[in-house]
């Protein structure tokens, strides 16, 4: 107990030092604005440099008067002459802050200057006796008071839900955080290049919609005030740009959010960012291989390798994907052969002897999936196609000639998460009517994740829809892998929390 309430009393202290700073803070403006110099009434600073380029070109840069603006990081007061640290989007400098070179006035307005100030810097750029690439301050300004304090230096923002809801003072305390976000960037950047160089059109669909189809997931659900009806928010990006190729486009894609009501955890968050893309007069042997040339292109041009590291495993992008229908992997890994079992009671039975839970309503092709999910994900490293699904958990995909029970359709897994759905799509408008009809049946058995029968849709099919290929996967996913990042929450810059 004492202890715990010396832990209250620390806290409290704690609590009482920022109050006091912040308190001290807000008169440090007060009387900058008494004195005619406050910083807010400032609308731009001229910047012709970033701090980063006066390290990587440095010998362009020597000698040379700059101007950079940031934040002020750290700051070391040493009578006539100080050393301080700003950062700007590029990294940090240290600048060399001298009273005989900026003015006696203007030396006394930086020494009372704050860390998470933003300033303005003019300076030549030099090498101090150390050794270190700086900036000899010829003026500098206050252009933005910090009202707030920012976390101690060494320890950061520690608090793992706090830098997710204060994301801005994360990006300022951890460089690496912000090195992810930049990285994000250039992989939807590149993935963009890959697909314009390969004739794909880049377009854009509805996100609310009357019927949230093209994926097996529940609906977040709004109300059209203009139209006085209910609407979803879209699960998917499939019906659309599958309308697009009925309508001769041929090469589609977009990248865009998607919204489903389920939980959160380290892979899941419900609004999440989705590439989709649909090319027409191939099939889903023509998606592998463009998904392969794809993943390798994203690791080379992002991570400079093909060879990256997720949380201590090498995984090789570079050799040649593993290619295994669903059936083959769970012989693999579980010894058994579902090619083997004729009927949804076999595969209950089989269900019940290896302790795996499913619904009676399910058939053997979702047995099947659940034995998958079971046995297999867990070993899938390295990149791995996944062929060749049972119908009953393939809606949208096109049968296998050779065996209806099973579709064209992949998946790719890779750290044993699925990173990648890719069909050969449906076309035929008739067998969709019966595998709509189907799902919608399964909803009033109480799949709330089933589609619903989309007429429009179905009429696009009637009209003429050319053998297709389709790939979707979600790019928060893929972020992770690349930047060997745990959780989605850490790839999304303002992922969802509960409200506080």
């Amino acid at each position: 107990m004492a202890q715990e309430n010396n832990n209250k009393a620390g806290n409290g202290a704690q609590t009482q030092d920022l109050n006091q700073l912040r308190k001290v803070r807000r008169e440090k403006l007060a009387n900058l604005q008494a004195e005619g110099n406050d910083p807010f009434v400032i609308t731009k600073y001229d910047v012709d440099t970033h701090a980063n380029d006066c390290k990587t070109k440095y010998d362009e840069y020597e000698g040379k008067e700059v101007s950079i603006a940031g934040r002020l990081m750290a700051k070391r007061v040493m009578g006539k002459a100080s050393f301080c640290n700003v950062a700007d989007k590029s990294g940090n400098i240290q600048c060399y802050v001298a009273r005989d070179e900026i003015g006696e006035d203007p030396y006394k307005a930086f020494k009372k200057m704050d860390i998470g100030d933003i300033v303005g810097v003019k300076g030549k750029v030099f090498t101090t006796k150390m050794g270190e690439i700086s900036i000899h301050v010829t003026s500098i300004i206050l252009l933005s008071k910090s009202l707030q304090v920012l976390p101690e230096k060494f320890h950061g923002l520690t608090n793992t839900d706090l830098k997710y809801r204060q994301r801005y003072v994360d990006l300022i305390m951890n460089p690496e955080v912000k090195d992810t976000f930049i990285k994000r960037s250039q992989i939807i950047k590149e993935i963009r290049n890959f697909l314009d160089a390969k004739d794909f059109m880049e377009v854009e669909t509805p996100m609310l919609v009357s019927n949230a189809g093209g994926a097996a997931a529940r609906p977040f659900e709004t109300h059209y005030n203009a139209l006085d009806e209910d609407v979803k928010l879209r699960i998917s990006l499939e019906l659309y740009l599958k309308r697009l190729i009925v309508g001769g486009l041929e090469r589609v894609y977009e990248i865009g959010r998607v919204f489903r009501n389920e939980g959160v955890d380290t892979r899941h968050n419900p609004e999440f960012t989705l590439m989709e893309l649909y090319q027409a007069y191939t099939d889903y042997e023509g998606m592998m291989d463009l998904t392969e040339e794809m993943f390798k292109h994203l690791a080379q041009k992002v991570c400079g390798t093909t060879k990256i590291t997720y949380n201590g495993i090498e995984i090789d992008l570079g050799k040649p994907f593993e290619r295994l229908t669903m059936n083959d992997a769970i012989k693999k890994y579980a010894n058994i052969d579902f090619d083997t079992v004729a009927t949804d009671e076999e595969a209950k039975a089989l269900a019940k002897e290896h302790g795996i839970e499913f619904e009676e309503r399910h058939k053997k092709g979702d047995i099947i999936n659940l034995f998958f999910e079971e046995y297999c994900e867990k070993n899938l490293i390295q990149p791995t196609f996944i062929m060749d699904h049972p119908i009953e958990i393939s809606p949208l995909t096109k049968k296998k000639p050779d065996d209806p029970s099973k579709v064209e359709r992949f998946e790719l897994f890779i750290n044993t998460w699925e990173m990648c759905n890719a069909y050969s799509e449906l076309n035929d408008p008739i067998d969709q009517r019966e595998r709509f009809a189907a799902q919608d049946a399964a909803f009033e058995a109480g799949d709330e994740e089933a589609n619903h029968t989309d007429e429009d849709f179905l009429n696009a099919l009637e009209i003429g829809m050319p053998p297709t290929g389709g790939i979707g996967y979600g790019i928060d996913r893929l972020v992770m892998l690349l930047t060997d990042s745990a959780s989605i929450r850490d790839v999304l810059l303002f992922p969802t929390l509960k409200s506080i």
